[in-house]
């Protein structure tokens, strides 16, 4: 019953809290209602605000001319850019607006007494509220859609309720985005060339066409999150990351991961590991005979993959020849504002959700990671799809985002609770098969990439794992997201990066110690990553045959396989 209860209070919230939200209202509430002090350095803050705020109209009355502002918007906010927002009225219109989200932002944050975790809630509730009423979205304070309906002759509003209408049919039918029939995976994505090898219950081994002459006799292991298709790691011929390993002369193996149904309730991460990454490296020694492995895992992948290794060390396998983690945390004390929506609250709550089903479907998580960029993932694109009557071009990116899957109930909440909240792994509680494992038996060169904007590792919690083992790390910090940082093939435009290593049984440097020793270069962390492992492997050999049938990985289905197209 109570699950029941608290499913449905789910559906209601849109999968967030409400006691969370509300606790944390409270909490910040009742403090700042007992701090006569701060409350009159806030009347005092707000005081000033409006003098500056009336200076400026007065200025700009007087001199007939923009004067300088009175604020400015933070460096990721490009909503007041259009040469427009500069003309009266819509000029002090953006500047009252602007000057009111500092003051809110003063009146969340440092009031005493108030816990951190619900002064980041109240902080994050409140920024959702001022962005929804921004008057970027509204026809009468929008001088850029005045213009743009002017400019129509209003079809623009015409066009945007056909894009809504037709978004709604989509949504309501389950049928993916518009644009996205241009992509289809194993024709325009996830089309390099190779054949499955082995098939269990939970994934897929795809081992990829050698296109060299010789290759490295360490194969590559990558290891993706489940929480995704494993095709943004080979997207278009251009920016596929097996396609360049390839290229590179490296022999490629690749985890498909299955998409979980309601059958698939209590697989939990002892199954993913076991079926995972451990299962391909079986597989993987089977067919090509090599006794080292370089292995690599993103964002979840890359945390399962770090539980793995250091299950193995434990164990005494030493076939990992090196470890690679793109994005991926493996300390969970500072997750960043994803953990705006993780508490026991937020947990309960997400447990509930996926009881019903055995599952938590992508548009539940969806909605979360929308709401940490709302500017630009929410009410930008409305502005600009239902009112501007622009639709943005689809690409092969955000053609693979929207191709979402699903997370087993075991697993999930296993990795919520002991992972995430309880940082289990990094204190040393953490347990495979029964046993702890400890991060500090990894003894492998490792090769670790953060990227700068990322919301969901961030990368100070990616660089962490300094602390954690006295390996050899290299670690490369490049520019862009948590997906577009990651998808930075040689050519691309304006990609940059920071690089240092720190020596085995080095000192272990905190993000800024490190940024500031770093080497920053222009380009791609590609080409530093396969230099790396180039650097750990040995002389290029005849590559081995596609699978293996006297080994049992006798080659299946051309690659892409089938999990990867499943619904």
């Amino acid at each position: 019953m109570d699950h029941a209860a608290r499913a449905a209070l789910a559906q209601f919230s849109g999968g967030l809290s409400p006691i969370t939200i509300a606790q944390s209202l409270a909490d910040w509430g009742l403090h700042l209602a007992t701090s006569p002090g701060r409350q009159m350095q806030l009347a005092g803050k707000g005081l000033r605000k409006g003098l500056r705020l009336a200076e400026y109209v007065a200025r700009a009355g007087l001199a007939g001319e923009t004067p300088p502002p009175a604020v400015e918007p933070l460096p990721q906010d490009h909503r007041f850019t259009d040469p427009a927002w500069q003309k009266a009225p819509f000029d002090t219109i953006s500047q009252a607006f602007l000057l009111q989200q500092q003051w809110w932002h003063a009146a969340t944050t440092c009031i005493g007494g108030v816990s951190a975790h619900h002064e980041a809630v109240t902080s994050f509730t409140v920024r959702q509220l001022l962005d929804m009423v921004a008057p970027t979205n509204f026809i009468a304070t929008n001088p850029v859609l005045q213009k743009r309906i002017m400019d129509t002759g209003g079809h623009c509003l015409i066009d945007g309720a056909r894009h809504f209408l037709d978004d709604l049919r989509r949504t309501l039918g389950g049928d993916p985005p518009a644009g996205v029939d241009g992509f289809k995976v194993g024709e325009q994505i996830a089309a390099a060339p190779g054949r499955v090898v082995l098939r269990n219950e939970l994934m897929e081994l795809i081992q990829y066409e050698p296109t060299t002459d010789k290759v490295r006799p360490e194969p590559v292991l990558i290891v993706p999150a489940w929480i995704m298709k494993y095709y943004i790691l080979d997207l278009s011929e251009h920016n596929s990351l097996v396609r360049w390993l390839t290229a590179q002369g490296f022999t490629v193996f690749m985890v498909s991961w299955h998409n979980p149904t309601s059958n698939d309730r209590n697989k939990d991460m002892d199954d993913y590991g076991r079926l995972g990454p451990l299962a391909a490296l079986d597989a993987i020694t089977a067919i090509t005979g090599a006794q080292r492995i370089h292995a690599a895992g993103y964002c979840l992948g890359g945390t399962l993959l770090a539980i793995a290794a250091a299950a193995l060390a434990r164990d005494g396998d030493k076939r990992l020849a090196s470890l690679t983690f793109m994005a991926a945390q493996t300390e969970f004390s500072e997750p960043g504002e994803l953990g705006l929506f993780i508490d026991e609250a937020q947990i309960d709550v997400i447990e509930a959700m996926m009881w019903t089903r055995g599952y938590l479907a992508s548009g539940q998580m969806g909605g979360a990671f929308q709401m940490l960029r709302s500017n630009d993932l929410i009410w930008s694109r409305i502005l600009t799809t239902y009112l501007m009557g622009e639709r943005e071009a689809m690409n092969d990116l955000m053609a693979w985002n929207a191709d979402g899957t699903r997370m087993p109930y075991a697993m999930h909440s296993e990795y919520l609770w002991k992972l995430f909240l309880g940082n289990d792994l990094a204190e040393g509680r953490y347990r495979v098969d029964g046993r702890p494992v400890s991060l500090s038996a990894l003894r492998q060169p490792i090769f670790m990439v953060g990227t700068e904007t990322d919301h969901v590792a961030p990368w100070r919690s990616v660089h962490k794992l300094h602390m954690l083992t006295s390996a050899e790390i290299r670690f490369v910090l490049t520019s862009g997201g948590h997906n577009a940082g990651i998808v930075s093939e040689p050519g691309h435009p304006h990609r940059h990066y920071h690089i240092a290593t720190r020596p085995e049984d080095g000192a272990a440097l905190s993000p800024d110690e490190w940024m500031a020793v770093a080497e920053a270069r222009q380009g791609s962390w590609w080409t530093a990553w396969g230099e790396w492992l180039a650097e750990h492997s040995g002389e290029p050999v005849a590559p081995p045959s596609l699978g293996n049938v006297e080994a049992g990985y006798p080659p299946r289905d051309a690659a892409p396989g089938h999990y990867v197209l499943e619904r």
